[in-house]
């Protein structure tokens, strides 16, 4: 049996990524942090294996936007695609909306709902987590 390949890539399609192996974790995130980054109310994210995570064409540019974390983006469109985070060295997420098939994965969870935007309502039933969650 094969493991399951996801691929994708920025909006110019100059950054491309393939993924390997199932994700580990699904999730929107609402903290200000991936708000900003992505210009959106809330991020959709999945988890992968970093060892099973290549990228090819031009080089994802990346920017320390917290003390161990790392945000990854296409230096000429401008699309966020990845966050990377020391504690998690093994790991890697990635924007679900990214992805040439966004509608294969589907997140299980909301986190950082304590920072989540005042007009963002949520009522999909999915897990509401303050902050953030352990999977």
């Amino acid at each position: 049996m094969s493991e399951p390949v996801f691929s994708g890539g920025c909006l110019c399609a100059a950054v491309r990524y393939r993924a390997t192996g199932a994700p580990r974790y699904l999730c929107y995130c609402h903290c200000e942090s991936c708000r900003r980054a992505a210009g959106a109310a809330s991020v959709p994210w999945a988890t992968f294996a970093r060892e099973h995570f290549e990228l090819s064409g031009a080089t994802l540019v990346e920017y320390s936007s917290s003390a161990y974390v790392r945000r990854g983006f296409c230096g000429t469109c401008g699309s966020s695609l990845t966050y990377r985070n020391e504690t998690r060295p093994a790991e890697v997420d990635v924007i679900l909306t990214s992805l040439d098939e966004p509608a294969l994965l589907v997140p299980a969870m909301h986190v950082w709902v304590a920072d989540k935007l005042p007009w963002v309502h949520i009522d999909d039933g999915l897990p509401q987590h303050a902050a953030g969650a352990n999977p």
